[in-house]
């Protein structure tokens, strides 16, 4: 029933963002366009130019990306007790962002999918090279236990984007 909920709630989303992009504009080219036209992944953008990852993720692909917005940055911040500034300086910054990519294309139904076929949990192994634990808790899906996405499929010419409420850390070493 929740699985059920679940499909039809990503596929209406992205019936809707759907529509809207043919109706308005066309697809963005890159998973950057899409964070770089929305203002509410100012953080996230500073950070991928920190880390030059500006070019990979424009680079042809495909990527999936899980995008923190500006408020899950200032959370994670604040729960680390350190700064933007800090974050941008931080040697592990690369490592976190690419903890956020899945390498290959995966909308909202193909990450349900692979969590129905894992018994209700998928692991998904990302482009930093640790792999993501995606769960559905609650008719919600759930990134390593505290990312709850909030947005799927904002498709670009590269991939696609689905925002997420919380920064995912890498497992540490």
């Amino acid at each position: 029933m929740i699985a059920r909920s679940l499909m039809t709630l990503a596929l209406s989303l992205g019936l809707v963002i759907g529509v809207a992009n043919a109706a308005n504009h066309e697809t963005p080219a890159t998973v950057v366009d899409i964070a770089t036209s929305n203002d509410d992944f100012s953080t996230l953008v500073a950070a991928v130019l920190e880390a030059d990852l500006a070019g990979v993720l424009s680079s042809e692909g495909p990527f999936t990306v899980f995008a923190p917005t500006n408020d899950a940055f200032a959370a994670a911040l604040e729960a680390l007790g350190i700064t933007a500034e800090e974050l941008l300086a931080s040697p592990d910054l690369g490592a976190i962002l690419t903890y956020h990519v899945v390498a290959g294309n995966l909308l909202a139904a193909d990450v349900i999918a692979a969590v129905e076929a894992g018994g209700g949990t998928a692991m998904v192994e990302t482009v930093n090279g640790a792999s993501i634990t995606v769960e559905i808790v609650d008719g919600n899906v759930v990134i390593d236990g505290t990312a709850t996405v909030i947005m799927t499929d904002l498709v670009a010419g590269n991939g696609v984007v689905h925002v997420i409420d919380a920064v995912i850390l890498p497992p540490s070493n």
